[in-house]
């Protein structure tokens, strides 16, 4: 799996992490693309770094969309909007 793919899977689950809440804006949809891309990038080269796998292997793409989900509950959690 290429550079590419790995990017288009963290902004795909980017964009549908922010469409699924109810309430958001441009804004905090543009800053869920970003954070999946890096979620996904961060656990692809997690992956290799610790030779979970090699190229072109099937887990690649499980580990960049939990990479990117991992990444974006994170945020959410650190940053969530406390209700009074």
């Amino acid at each position: 799996m290429n550079l590419i793919v790995t990017i288009l899977i963290g902004l795909a689950v980017g964009v549908m992490v922010e469409l699924l809440l109810p309430g958001h804006n441009a804004a905090e949809l543009f800053l869920a693309m970003l954070l999946g891309i890096a979620g996904a990038l961060l656990a692809r080269m997690a992956g290799y770094w610790l030779e979970w796998y090699g190229a072109d292997e099937p887990a690649q793409f499980l580990f960049s969309v939990l990479g990117a989900i991992f990444v974006l509950l994170l945020y959410g959690a650190a940053f969530r909007k406390r209700r009074t």
